[in-house]
């Protein structure tokens, strides 16, 4: 049985994005590199989300637990 996800913040993080990159978005929470995964959900039971850029731009990654998350991404206003 998975662990339940921690939650590795409270506050979106605004990331400029590079188009054609992939952005490894923690799902667990423990992650010292918050948004993104350190491969600190070995042995959890969560594996981190790709995202792929498809253009430059500001991007608020938000810290949600893994089964709350329908989207994980949205654009800053």
């Amino acid at each position: 049985m998975a662990e339940q996800p921690e939650i590795g913040g409270r506050e979106p993080i605004v990331v400029e994005v590079v188009t054609g990159e992939s952005y490894w978005w923690c799902r667990c929470g423990r992650s010292m590199s918050q948004p993104f995964c350190d491969g600190s959900h070995e042995g959890h039971g969560f594996e981190p989300l790709e995202w792929k850029a498809t253009r430059n731009r500001p991007m608020q990654f938000l810290h949600l637990q893994a089964h709350e998350v329908a989207a994980v991404l949205r654009r800053q206003p």
